[in-house]
């Protein structure tokens, strides 16, 4: 078993498409009719959150979903299940930047020269002196 821990914010998710409510268990055409009137629809009880995990020792991002509620002589416990979020699931969130393809509005340069170690960066500039 590996325990994971929480290495980030909930990203919460939301569905612009009647198929994804769909995917959820809502009738056509209530989906249908949502998208149309709302445009975006929180999907309650799901999120986008990476995780650190102490065995792989390395940081991953999951789809969690909130699954039901069990009460227990202690009280009320949640059920989730927990996978590794698919890219698609990406186009869903709110106020998250794709881990693979990274923010649109930064440059390809920028990109390239973040990844670069010490002098290898120097590559792209001509000094005149």
């Amino acid at each position: 078993m590996c325990f994971l821990h929480s290495a980030s914010r909930k990203y919460q998710l939301y569905a612009d498409k009647a198929g994804q409510l769909q995917e959820r268990g809502m009738s056509r055409q209530t989906a249908l009719i949502l998208v149309k009137t709302l445009t975006a629809i929180p999907l309650e009880g799901e999120w986008l959150e990476e995780f650190w995990c102490d065995e792989c020792q390395q940081k991953r991002w999951y789809h969690v979903k909130k699954n039901s509620q069990q009460h227990s002589g202690s009280g009320k416990r949640s059920n989730y299940s927990v996978r590794i979020a698919p890219t698609s699931l990406w186009e869903q969130a709110t106020g998250v930047v794709d881990a693979n393809n990274g923010n649109p509005s930064v440059s390809e340069f920028t990109r390239r020269q973040s990844r670069m170690n010490g002098s290898q960066s120097r590559k792209d500039f001509q000094f005149m002196f």
